[in-house]
């Protein structure tokens, strides 16, 4: 990830089956992953690694 994803940053994105669409709060995720990342599985840190998260 080239760049940081503020703590409020949210987007809405439209899952599978449903008509409205869902808030995703993106900056949280990013910021709890990155302060949990010592409790991830290595197979979630290695996901996290490909998708180019260097803190993963």
């Amino acid at each position: 990830m080239d760049r940081p994803v503020p703590r409020g940053h949210s987007e809405q994105i439209t899952v599978d089956g449903e008509m409205e669409p869902v808030t995703v709060k993106l900056g949280v995720w990013v910021s709890n992953t990155r302060a949990r990342r010592d409790k991830l599985t290595q197979e979630q840190r290695g996901t996290l690694q490909a998708l180019g998260a260097e803190w993963g």
